[in-house]
């Protein structure tokens, strides 16, 4: 189901503006399984850390972010060590750090919670340690196409433009309205951890064009068989998975087969395309007579209605 949301449609070419922007949000919650079965979550960390990989690989500079709660009921120390190891990792840009709070109405609202004091020193922890790295350094002295947006006042009345790169890194510059709503490009000349800056040497950059094979040419040219290749590697993986994996195992054959016929059904002659349209034609509606008559019928009931309310 990853793959699922990060496939774009078959084009030849594409303008960067009307692609989607190489940003990626995939809640991982815990960096440990057992939390993750606890949670209910139908993912493993293991696939997260497949999709990241993957995602860096055919897209270095990708933003990816990701959302942790701490103090999951139940979560004990070992395993939240485990999450601070998978964000030391990957040194994600975005990470939305969350204590856990009870919903009313949830399983987890009914399960022995993790003292409070406990949870704040966890969040604490994993908070300090993603302010413990930089994020946007390999981008200094790079050109970045930037689109600026919006417009920030800071307290000593001195005016930013703000706008972002394809990766959604946030670009800071003085202001100057005209720049305003437009996209330009800009030589990186600062990065700090929260944004970048530089100095604009295009004005009005050329659109830029894309190959629609931008994840890979298994993305666009055969969706069908990236279906049967990603169902074949999840089937012959040794990943660590929760128990209801049991039962998806259960189900990968009549997925396949379903994937089989639907690539036969696309490789039939055109005939069969006309003869099921056919078919379709064969269905019977219902006459308008009845349907006029269904109102009729509703309409004497309404009225009926308002008169034994007002008698």
């Amino acid at each position: 189901f990853f793959f699922l949301m990060i496939r774009r449609p078959p084009r030849s070419t594409q303008s960067r503006s009307s692609a989607a922007s190489d940003v990626y949000k995939r809640q991982v919650q815990a960096g440990n399984n057992n939390v993750l079965e606890a949670m209910v979550r139908e993912y493993t960390v293991e696939q997260f850390e497949y999709v990241c990989d993957y995602l860096f690989e055919k897209v270095p500079n990708m933003t990816i972010a990701t959302d942790i709660i701490c103090g999951f009921p139940g979560e004990t120390k070992e395993q939240f060590d485990d999450t601070l190891r998978l964000i030391e990792k990957y040194k994600l840009p975005v990470v939305n750090i969350s204590q856990f709070y009870p919903r009313p109405g949830t399983p987890a609202a009914k399960m022995k919670r993790v003292d409070t004091k406990e949870v704040k020193q966890r969040s604490k922890a994993l908070t300090q340690l993603f302010e413990s790295y930089r994020c946007y350094d390999f981008l200094l002295n790079t050109e970045q196409r930037v689109w600026f947006s919006d417009k920030e006042t800071r307290k000593n009345g001195e005016t930013f433009l703000i706008g972002h790169n394809k990766s959604y890194v946030k670009v800071v510059h003085p202001y100057n309205e005209k720049f305003l709503g437009k996209c330009v490009i800009i030589k990186v000349t600062e990065t700090h951890k929260w944004h970048i800056a530089g100095e604009i040497v295009n004005e009005n950059p050329e659109p830029e064009q894309v190959q629609a094979n931008y994840f890979g040419d298994e993305f666009v040219t055969d969706p069908i068989k990236v279906s049967e290749q990603s169902i074949n590697n999840q089937s012959s993986s040794t990943q660590v998975s929760s128990p209801k994996s049991e039962n998806n195992s259960t189900q990968k054959q009549p997925v396949l087969e379903e994937v089989t016929n639907l690539k036969q059904n696309v490789q039939e002659e055109p005939k069969n395309v006309v003869q099921s349209a056919t078919v379709t034609s064969e269905v019977k509606v219902p006459s308008n007579n009845l349907s006029n008559a269904l109102m009729i019928v509703a309409a004497v009931l309404f009225v009926a209605g308002l008169y034994l309310s007002f008698r």
